[in-house]
């Protein structure tokens, strides 16, 4: 195994895919530059639409009721559940007409008969002009919260920013997609990181699982990013830079308490891609492996040789890190994920392969492959994540792609071939 810029060069034992899985005979609906139009995404809006209609169905189903059947037999609870349907649905006007149109039409029922109105009567009608009142009341609330819950979705996406900025499309020459997908539906922000920074050393990159929940691994979060922008201008090597955040990790380690002063640690992978080359050099400290998609779709998993421990774990053992080198060739895609992605499970507990599933897969861009991904990993455990995943997609665009030709000029990849 050759030297070249201080990292070993990959050699054929990475892991090589060609074709679909042999359980998987045509290719998945959520991958390709297409996808067909969501069925879930269709019964939710017709469940919608059902629930919108539900208290004018309730009403005129009582009023049917009521006038079919003999005036001992009553409607009384469809004229209740009405308003209190439309209270958390409606607007507060639409809740306010359908409290009025509910009484208009129990007050019609009982006068059908003429205008006398026995001590039943009155009393279902003040029941209802009650529960009106109370679903104008509900409804006051539940808008109440919802301004409070948009407000904390706008400093909680504030904070991801902060924390977690978007890269930019075009970095180094290089087209950059990332994705957060959050496993709680409303969620922005948790364990997962990445960062793509370009730096005299060429692109440099870090995609990271930070151990445990909650705003303690935001914080840790804050900490791994904030030392790899600043150690990715500064470290000459990769290995330098993975050691920085080892430092600033136990650093971290000496503010906290409990259980995570002695168990924190972060997975990683760190990537840099030469300005003008034709490849990557990788370390990976306790991560899952990237995947090379090439243009044709051919698929390889860059598996480390020496799988390290996660970061911030040194005190368990000290070596050096080894960066190891892969060839970059133009037209292909480097897929960076989080085990958020690869442990997706579905009901019968069968992890998310993506690499089986982008295997012999084509994109137009890095976003539609994180697209497809992502479309695929919530298909597989309907709708259900057990963790959150960050995806991060790095492509060396070929000529013609809208990239100048400078930035995309280099070497044709000497990847091994099939």
């Amino acid at each position: 195994m050759g030297q070249r810029g201080g990292a070993r060069r990959a050699e054929p034992p990475y892991d090589r895919s060609g074709g679909r899985l042999p359980d998987d005979p045509v290719p998945d609906p959520g991958l390709g530059d297409e996808s067909p139009p969501d069925p879930d995404a269709r019964r939710i809006s017709h469940a919608w639409t059902l629930v919108r209609a539900l208290p004018v169905l309730l009403v005129v189903v009582a009023v049917v009721y009521d006038c079919m059947t003999p005036p001992d037999f009553t409607a009384a609870p469809l004229f209740t559940a009405a308003p209190l349907v439309a209270a958390p649905i409606f607007t507060l006007r639409g809740t306010l007409l359908t409290g009025a149109m509910t009484l208009a039409a129990l007050l019609g029922c009982r006068l059908r008969f003429g205008f006398h109105m026995g001590i039943g009567s009155i009393t279902e009608v003040a029941t209802v002009a009650t529960v009106a009142v109370l679903a104008v009341l509900i409804n006051i609330l539940v808008r109440r919260s919802d301004r409070r819950l948009a407000s904390v979705r706008q400093i909680a996406e504030a904070a991801q920013r902060a924390v977690l900025p978007e890269p930019e499309e075009r970095i180094g020459g290089l087209a950059v997609a990332a994705r957060y997908e959050a496993a709680q539906e409303g969620a922005f922000i948790g364990g997962d990181l990445y960062a793509v920074q370009d730096t005299p050393h060429g692109v440099r990159l870090v995609v990271g699982d930070v151990r445990g929940k909650g705003m303690g691994a935001v914080a840790v979060v804050a900490v791994v990013i904030g030392a790899f922008r600043e150690a990715a201008e500064q470290e000459t090597t990769l290995e330098a830079v993975a050691q920085r955040l080892e430092r600033a990790l136990a650093r971290e380690g000496t503010r906290r308490e409990g259980l995570d002063a002695f168990e924190g640690f972060t997975t990683a992978v760190l990537a840099e891609i030469p300005h003008g080359g034709d490849v990557v050099r990788i370390v990976n400290r306790g991560h899952p492996s990237p995947l090379l998609l090439h243009a044709d779709g051919t698929l390889f998993t860059l598996a480390a040789a020496n799988p390290a421990l996660p970061l911030g774990m040194g005190e368990l053992g000290r070596w050096p890190d080894r960066g190891e080198t892969a060839d970059f060739p133009l037209g292909s895609t480097l897929l960076f994920h989080t085990d958020g992605l690869s442990e997706a499970r579905d009901g019968r507990g069968n992890f998310y392969d993506p690499a089986g599933r982008l295997a012999g897969q084509t994109f137009r861009d890095p976003d539609a492959l994180l697209a497809a991904l992502a479309e695929g990993a919530r298909r597989h455990t309907g709708g259900a994540l057990s963790d959150d995943m960050a995806l991060l997609a790095v492509r060396r665009p070929l000529e013609g792609d809208g990239v100048p030709r400078s930035l995309s000029r280099g070497v044709a990849g000497r990847y091994p071939s099939a």
